[in-house]
C-alpha cells in the first residue's frame, strides 16, 4: 500500500515508520511544520505523489485545512484522519468531490515516532469507515498486527474521553504517586509492580471489583494521615489527593467524611 502522510508529528510518524516496517511504502511526508524527528522518508514539496491511502495526521484543529490541501494537490482517494475525537464530517467536502474517507485512531499512546512504532503492534484501533476504505483500514490494521474495531461517529467523544480516563488519569495519579515516594526517598520504580499488578486486576475482575485501600473499606483515619502527607507536599499535591480521593469515593460507592470532601470555593 503507498501511503502519504500529512503532518509527520508523534502520531504520524509512529505509522509511518510501523507501516514501512510492515512493507508498505512512504511515498511522501508533507511536512507544515519543522521536523522534530528524522524518519527517513522523503518529503513532499510542490509535487503530491499518488497514494492509495491518504493520512491527515496533525492535530486535530488543522484537519480541516490539512482537507483542504489534500484536494488542491491529491486526485481523489481514500483519506483518513488520526484523531480519536474529531468527527469524520470535517472530511466531508472531500467526500463530495469524491474522496472515501474515515477515521484512524491508535488507542495507544504514543510519546514519540520510534517508541509510538513499536508499542502499536498489539494495540486496538477505533475506525470510522464504510465500504473500500474500511476494508483498506482493516488490512492496514492487520499488517500492523493491530486489533481494529468499529467506532460510531455519534459516540466519539464519549469514547476519546474514555481513552484519556484510561491514560492521561493515570498519569496524573501516578505523578502523585512519584511525589510521596520522592518525599519519602524510596526508588518510584518500586511501585512499578503495584501499578501492573492493580491495572492487570482492573482488567481481569473489572474496575469497581478490583478496587482496595482505605476508601473501599471506609478507613478514614488512615485516609486523614494521607491527606496530612499530600499538605506536606504543597497546595498543588494537596489538591490532587482530594481530587484524587474524591474520584476513588466515586468508584467505591462510599460517601466521603465532611472534613475530607473537596471543597470549591
Amino acid at each position: 500500500m503507498r501511503i502519504l502522510i500529512i503532518g509527520p508529528g508523534r502520531a504520524g510518524g509512529a505509522l509511518a515508520l510501523a507501516a514501512a516496517g510492515a512493507g508498505h511504502e512512504i511515498c511522501g511526508l508533507v511536512v507544515r511544520s519543522p521536523l522534530r524527528w528524522e524518519l527517513g522518508f522523503p518529503l513532499v514539496e510542490s509535487r503530491w505523489p499518488a497514494a492509495d491511502l491518504v493520512v491527515i495526521a496533525t492535530r486535530d484543529g488543522e484537519i480541516a485545512e490539512a482537507a483542504r490541501q489534500a484536494v488542491d494537490h491529491h486526485p481523489p482517494a481514500a483519506i483518513v484522519h488520526l484523531s480519536g475525537a474529531t468527527s469524520i464530517s470535517v472530511l466531508s467536502g472531500l467526500a463530495a468531490r469524491g474522496w472515501e474517507v474515515g477515521s484512524f485512531h491508535p488507542l495507544q499512546s504514543l510519546p514519540d515516532p520510534q517508541e509510538g512504532a513499536r508499542v502499536l503492534a498489539g494495540s486496538w484501533v477505533a475506525v470510522t469507515a464504510s465500504g473500500h476504505v474500511r476494508e483498506l483500514l482493516r488490512e492496514l490494521a492487520a499488517s500492523l498486527d493491530m486489533q481494529d474495531f468499529d467506532l460510531d461517529d455519534q459516540v466519539r467523544s464519549i469514547y476519546h474521553t474514555g481513552a484519556a480516563a484510561a491514560s492521561n488519569f493515570l498519569v496524573a495519579s501516578l505523578d502523585l504517586a512519584q511525589q510521596f515516594f520522592e518525599k519519602a526517598r524510596v526508588p518510584f520504580a518500586a511501585a512499578e509492580p503495584l501499578s501492573r499488578a492493580v491495572v492487570g486486576h482492573a482488567f481481569a475482575l473489572g474496575a469497581r471489583p478490583s478496587l482496595t485501600g482505605p476508601i473501599v473499606r471506609q478507613d478514614w483515619e488512615t485516609v486523614r494521615l494521607q491527606r496530612s502527607a499530600a499538605a506536606e507536599l504543597g497546595e498543588e499535591a494537596l489538591r490532587q489527593f482530594d481530587l484524587l480521593a474524591a474520584a476513588t469515593a466515586i468508584t467505591a460507592s462510599v460517601v466521603l467524611p465532611a472534613d475530607l470532601k473537596v471543597h470549591r470555593d
